[in-house]
């Protein structure tokens, strides 16, 4: 177990707190600028690929390639934030999302899917720059805060976040306007917002925490390598139980929020929504996803992160039994994609506070890196199985299908939860 950073003649509190302050005031600048980006790509990319393969159960894909690309970009994110510091593992994701952008109009403009969804798995690195980020806010946290300022960087991603799938249509006019073909000008639109995120942490994220929270402790990474980094976490993780069951909370969490968001907007599509409707649907999600977040971030340093883990479970298992009785009503798809976000607040939050809480700085990159991965891999094969789920047999069966994933993970938190609970009992 980890604690806040102990303080040198060369590093005061107040200098330590001042940089903190400023961390979480960039980090979050980026968030804002950075989540307008991500939700344009969410809100439109199903719909595109929809619409040029002329097939349900590809348009899944859209989503797969997205979050295929996060899983793929958070190791060497991670690592380059091991080696250079957070500004370095940020920019590199940063900088693939944009270029994934480009690659997207390219394709919408050329007609083609396949190429697209080659554009879309580079979209992923904004998503994984946005996971990155939120494990940057706890360098030099102090351990019973760690939940709270991490918690602040995700709600920060509610302004970009819900605002881009709301941008999507005026993006897609002004770009017709200036001669791209439709649908082609929400990606130039974000685009130009991951350039914008690229350059607010090269500029301004200074000085770097991670680098500064390892001069305060005297530490170093001791990951070398994808291999190496891999290596460094699991012997890691088979000696911190309590962060194993955050990686496994945390991917449960992302794979069934994914799984059910990404094939809504293809339902409300069929079922007839337009742009408007499927865009406020997206947003209203996201801001569950968002916007109670520090509430999650408070609740987890002072409940714990066990029983909001355990909530989460039970707010994802509600989501998933409403979107499966939904229907056609386009209300219950939508509090169903609310009480979705809510859940995934929780599970990451509070997850990925548990897992920072538990392995030791030197350390700390490779696992972080490593839950990203795997949350992004459980994503990504949860897309895949809910485009064909959808496509065969109906968006009803895919909200049976991840209720009972939940509700068996739940029920195994809630086993480690009184487990934990006996042994601080028993001391």
């Amino acid at each position: 177990m980890t604690s806040a950073p102990t303080q040198s003649a060369s590093s005061p509190p107040d200098r330590i707190a001042r940089v903190q302050r400023r961390t979480l005031a960039v980090l979050s600048a980026a968030q804002i600028v950075g989540g307008v980006g991500v939700a344009v790509g969410l809100a439109l990319s199903s719909v595109v690929v929809d619409e040029l393969s002329k097939s349900t159960v590809i348009s899944g894909f859209a989503g797969t390639a997205t979050v295929l690309g996060a899983a793929l970009l958070a190791l060497p994110t991670a690592r380059a934030a091991g080696r250079g510091g957070r500004r370095a593992g940020l920019s590199l994701a940063y900088v693939a999302a944009l270029a994934g952008c480009l690659v997207s109009v390219l394709a919408i403009s050329l007609g083609t899917w396949p190429l697209l969804l080659a554009g879309l798995v580079l979209v992923g690195g904004g998503s994984a720059g946005s996971l990155a980020a939120r494990y940057s806010a706890t360098d030099l946290s102090p351990r019973d805060r760690s939940a709270r300022h991490l918690s602040l960087v995700v709600w920060a991603s509610t302004i970009g976040s819900v605002a881009g799938p709301n941008l999507a249509k005026p993006a897609d006019q002004i770009g017709m306007r200036l001669g791209l073909v439709e649908k082609a000008g929400p990606f130039a639109f974000a685009a130009l917002a991951f350039g914008l995120a690229l350059l607010v942490i090269l500029v301004l994220l200074r000085p770097d925490p991670l680098v500064l929270a390892r001069e305060v402790h005297g530490t170093r990474e001791e990951s070398r390598g994808r291999r190496g980094t891999i290596r460094t976490a699991l012997q890691t993780l088979r000696t911190t139980p309590m962060a194993r069951h955050a990686l496994v909370m945390i991917a449960v969490s992302h794979t069934a929020m994914v799984s059910v968001m990404s094939m809504t907007p293809v339902k409300l599509h069929h079922d007839g929504s337009n742009l408007d409707v499927i865009g406020l649907v997206i947003s209203l999600h996201i801001a569950g996803m968002y916007v109670l977040s520090p509430v999650v971030g408070w609740l987890a340093d002072k409940a714990g992160k066990l029983p909001v883990l355990v909530l989460g479970m039970g707010l994802l298992l509600s989501a998933a039994a409403l979107a499966g009785t939904a229907g056609h009503r386009v209300w219950q798809v939508t509090a169903a994609l609310v009480l979705l976000g809510l859940g995934w607040s929780c599970g990451l939050v509070a997850g990925s506070a548990l897992v920072t809480e538990s392995v030791p700085l030197e350390r700390r990159t490779a696992v972080q890196g490593l839950s990203d991965l795997l949350m992004n891999v459980c994503g990504a094969t949860g897309t895949i199985i809910a485009g064909a789920i959808v496509g065969l047999l109906g968006y009803g069966v895919l909200g049976l299908v991840v209720g009972i994933m939940v509700a068996v993970s739940g029920l195994w938190l809630v086993t480690v939860w009184r487990r934990s609970t006996g042994e601080r009992r028993s001391r």
